[in-house]
């Protein structure tokens, strides 16, 4: 079997890495990771690095981000289903049915059939459910206050509408 020769098989971007030595990756806020950055990129980066502070922040009490969405959609509508669950919460449904057996098997939530329609469950937080969400929102609530830090009033209710329109129109997409 013939073989190139090993510049023909090099690519030109590898070549001037070498003579350049190893790439830097930027740190967050440089770069592309920075203003120059596209929007889509700076949302995901953000959302990553909120996510790992609040994943961070909630570890101690047994609750994960995701765990912690489906307590507080349950929280603010009581009675959803798995399916308005997932979709509240911008998870697959296969996950919230692990989450809902978690929360439930550790006593945070309960189901009730649907009045109408049987095969629909609903679920409800229980008073358990209620005291480990409150702890939880506490912490989250200081996060929510580190994010706005340096931002007034004005500023940050003009990035939530930002935020929920870029939802809203993005939703028909």
């Amino acid at each position: 079997m013939l073989r190139k020769a090993p510049n023909i098989t090099r690519s030109k971007s590898r070549e001037k890495a070498a003579e350049h030595g190893p790439v830097q990756v930027p740190a967050p806020g440089e770069g592309k990771r920075g203003e120059q950055g596209y929007l889509g990129y700076l949302l995901r980066q953000a959302h990553a690095a909120v996510r790992l502070t609040m994943e961070r922040t909630l570890a101690d009490l047994g609750v994960t981000s995701p765990q912690f969405a489906v307590l507080t959609m349950l929280n603010a509508y009581p009675g959803l289903s798995g399916a308005d669950v997932a979709r509240l919460t911008f998870l697959t449904p296969q996950t919230v049915g692990v989450i809902i057996r978690n929360l439930e098997r550790d006593g945070a939530i309960v189901m009730t059939p649907h009045p109408v329609h049987g095969r629909i469950q609903q679920w409800t937080l229980t008073k358990r459910g209620t005291t480990l969400l409150k702890a939880c929102r506490e912490r989250v609530i200081a996060l929510e206050k580190r994010l706005a830090s340096g931002l007034d009033a004005k500023a940050e209710a003009s990035i939530r509408r930002w935020l929920a329109n870029v939802a809203t129109e993005l939703q028909e997409d």
